[in-house]
């Protein structure tokens, strides 16, 4: 054995306390690889749920590495003790050459923590939108919606955002406290339009699709407002009338589940095109051109009284 590091150490100019080393290192690895893979066989076998499964990947790999770390720290570092002193003066030349690395990390152990979202809540970070499908040390990614896709639809991108930007941007998680979002649907009648008529349709639609998510919001209301200060007066859909300077606007507002907003717009807007077709005094207001004649169209009391005729 003395013979083959000998042999080395002329080949390649290491010591063989070097080579010793990095031997006991290399073996340090291999046993974590083992151990790793046996470790997730057997989590195969225990349970086929992928959230489960995932969740317990994760803290496998990142348990064995930090073992890893510190295995290889004490076979490098034979005087342990002084490593406290080693660690010190290296810090500051690291801080300044691995600034966005080292912030990445606090912001993971600040997502670890502190859980502002996990993996599968939908949430945006800054001007991204996405669902959250994985969580690393250094980023998570998100499963993109929205950008040129309408309603909060998947893009099908997956984007990688460093974890440093959660102590620098704002956080909106679509799933978290309620798990509901308020949504709002907007027709535009003329002003000749039975406006009435068409407020209590909407109401009835909305009603409709809505009434299946009152009990579960509710109940999660409940346990939002012993977290966060949520209070709200009322969960039910509600239609809401205003002025257009093309015609009267009547907004649907309801909740929602965050990921089915454009299903359940879509069925709204379906039952509101079949009711309005029924109708002969609801009409939609869409940008047109018109002359008004006041004498001929206006109220009574305020048409302009009209020329006497020549004899």
């Amino acid at each position: 054995m003395n013979e083959a590091y000998e042999s080395i150490q002329h080949w390649t100019g290491l010591t063989a306390a070097a080579q010793a080393r990095i031997v006991e290192t290399l073996v340090v690895i291999l046993v974590l690889i083992v151990l790793r893979d046996v470790a997730v066989r057997v989590l195969r076998r225990w349970t086929t749920e992928a959230r489960v499964h995932y969740t317990w990947r994760k803290v496998i790999s990142y348990t064995l590495a930090i073992i890893g770390l510190i295995a290889v720290a004490r076979i490098w570092f034979a005087w342990f003790g002084n490593f406290g002193t080693f660690l010190g003066l290296a810090s500051a030349g690291l801080a300044i050459a691995l600034r966005d690395p080292i912030v990445n990390l606090v912001g993971w152990f600040f997502i670890v923590s502190r859980r502002p979202f996990s993996v599968g809540d939908r949430i945006q970070i800054g001007t991204t939108a996405g669902d959250v499908v994985d969580q690393r040390m250094f980023q998570f990614s998100l499963l993109e919606i929205g950008n040129w896709v309408q309603a909060d639809q998947s893009t099908g991108r997956i984007v990688h955002v460093p974890n440093g930007l959660v102590f620098t941007q704002p956080q909106f998680n679509y799933t978290r406290g309620v798990s509901y979002i308020w949504n709002e649907l907007r027709v535009v009648l003329t002003f000749e339009s039975n406006w009435r008529k068409a407020k209590l349709l909407l109401q009835a639609i909305v009603e409709r699709h809505a009434a299946e998510l009152d009990d579960d919001a509710r109940q999660r209301m409940v346990e939002a407002g012993r977290r966060y200060l949520i209070v709200y007066s009322s969960l039910t859909p509600i239609v809401y009338t205003d002025l257009r300077d093309n015609g009267v606007l009547l907004t649907m507002r309801y909740l929602a589940d965050p990921r089915r907003r454009r299903g359940s717009a879509n069925a709204i807007w379906e039952d509101v095109l079949d009711a309005f077709a029924a109708e002969d005094d609801i009409m939609f207001a869409y940008p047109t051109t018109r002359f008004f004649d006041s004498a001929v169209e206006g109220k009574a009391g305020l048409r302009p009284a009209l020329p006497d005729a020549d004899p």
